[in-house]
């Protein structure tokens, strides 16, 4: 058996792995989106290392796109085979992949007009659209659920079982069995590790005891800070921007997952009385179908959750928050007056209406740009976490005078702890470890963790690297 890897191994997107069977049988676990603008990586999502076709199926550990983005156009190109995944990736994944078809359709049109009206206007960043809302729907047709902790047949020879990896609704860990003659090999795959006594979400679950595991490194080099902690410092940057300065706090994150969390703490202060009364937007058209996924999902949600729903029937939404959905609203918050906290997507200001809102709050001491999670290095969210002083966005250079902070304590993947945690229980059983998803730093650092609690050295593995199992 052979494990090549594909994708999400230089940095913290793209994931994409494949496995090779001897009698011929492929499987890829996961077909993200690669997003960033590393010179290297500008075909990464338009060209196949391999034939679509000839693939037989696809296992998807999570709805993100980095984790799902490039499936309508995997399916456009050939791939015929089943999807397989937990019943809420699927609804998610149905809605993060056609609002990714929407803004890559948007952002063409953006990108014409302003061609048509100024010859010389350049965006760097501008593609050519992957997939339309139609390659979407009709991916989704090939996809499969199957409920956490029940084992389900690949094929004859494989069996697969998904645990609960507490990142996102429905994010899920992958334990495969794959018999090849008389010998079964035990394979695991980490997903994206999410974090213990978070909101909503239930813990992480541990995968079944395996030979051979592909983890995930993200804040491989880190610790979060704790809750408490992130709160006072959540209200601290609220008061310092909208009260005192005046100003706006454009908070870019992911409109499902770090959204919710964001709105379900605002929702808990405004119940206890110590949210100003500050107007709140969510300017996403995701926002009011992802609450309603995961009202639909309850199996997800943990105990404090469960309770809190019995004090308020909506904590996802309160008296000054709005959901902005239509294009023409959102645009006129760009022109609003006054204090607002302003929630938008994507996180790494790589795409959709977030970009609009950061290019014209930069320039303006009063502002602030709260990151909440990572950000790949060459996106603007990458620069701006990095402290650069300017930044190339929407076809101009703009001057970074807003103030910039970052609340790694958002995360919704776990800290070098806390995956060391999630890991325990293979601890006499791995005989592989391979690190993904994380920059070149974390993954070093937290290779040499691994091997100090007495795992085996770890593999950090190249992109196109493959590894006979």
């Amino acid at each position: 058996m052979k494990l090549t890897f594909f994708g999400g191994v230089r940095d913290v997107t793209g994931s994409c792995h494949l496995l090779t069977l001897e009698n011929g049988f492929t499987l890829l676990l996961d077909c993200g989106l690669y997003q960033g603008n590393r010179p290297d990586m500008v075909h990464f999502n338009r060209e196949w290392p391999l034939n679509p076709a000839n693939l037989n199926t696809l296992i998807l550990s999570h709805a993100h796109i980095d984790h799902c983005g490039r499936i309508p156009k995997l399916v456009k190109d050939g791939f015929r085979g089943n999807i397989y995944c937990t019943p809420a990736t699927r609804d998610l994944a149905h809605i993060l992949l056609l609002d990714s078809a929407a803004i890559q359709e948007n952002d063409a049109i953006f990108h014409r007009k302003r061609q048509s009206r100024d010859a010389s206007y350049e965006d760097r960043d501008f593609l050519e659209p992957l997939y339309s809302e139609k390659d979407v729907l009709n991916a989704l047709r090939q996809f499969i659920t199957v409920d956490y902790d029940r084992w389900f047949s690949v094929e004859k020879d494989i069996r697969c079982c998904f645990t609960d990896a507490g990142h996102i609704l429905g994010s899920a860990s992958i334990a495969l069995y794959i018999r090849e003659g008389e010998t079964e090999k035990r394979l695991g795959f980490s997903g994206d590790i999410g974090r213990p006594a978070r909101p909503i979400l239930r813990d992480p679950q541990p995968i079944p005891p395996v030979e051979h595991l592909l983890c995930e490194s993200t804040y491989g080099d880190r610790e979060h800070p704790a809750a408490p902690a992130e709160r006072e410092k959540f209200l601290t940057i609220i008061a310092d921007t909208c009260l005192k300065r005046k100003g706006k706090l454009i908070i870019p994150a992911f409109s499902v997952g770090r959204t919710q969390e964001i709105v379900y703490l605002l929702d808990q202060l405004e119940q206890e009385g110590r949210l100003p009364p500050i107007p709140v937007f969510v300017d996403s058209p995701l926002a009011v179908d992802a609450t309603r996924i995961y009202a639909a999902h309850p199996e997800c949600f943990d105990e404090d959750l469960t309770d809190y729903l019995l004090q308020d029937e909506n904590p996802f939404g309160f008296s000054n928050l709005k959901y902005v959905r239509r294009q023409v609203d959102s645009v006129t918050l760009n022109d609003l007056e006054g204090p607002a906290i302003i929630i938008s997507a994507s996180g790494m200001i790589n795409a959709g209406r977030i970009r609009h809102h950061v290019a014209r709050a930069l320039e303006n001491p009063a502002n602030t740009i709260l990151l909440v999670g990572y950000c790949s290095p060459n996106t603007v969210g990458g620069r701006l976490r990095a402290g650069e002083p300017y930044v190339h966005l929407l076809g101009q250079r703009r001057t970074v005078n807003a103030r910039v902070e970052i609340m790694d304590s958002f995360s919704a993947h776990g800290d070098n702890l806390e995956i060391l945690e999630f890991l325990k229980n293979q601890k006499g059983h791995l005989k592989a470890l391979f690190l993904v998803h994380g920059e070149p730093q974390a993954k070093t650092t937290f290779a040499e963790l691994l091997k100090h609690y007495g795992f085996p050295e770890p593999h950090i593995p190249d992109l196109g690297q493959v590894f006979e199992l």
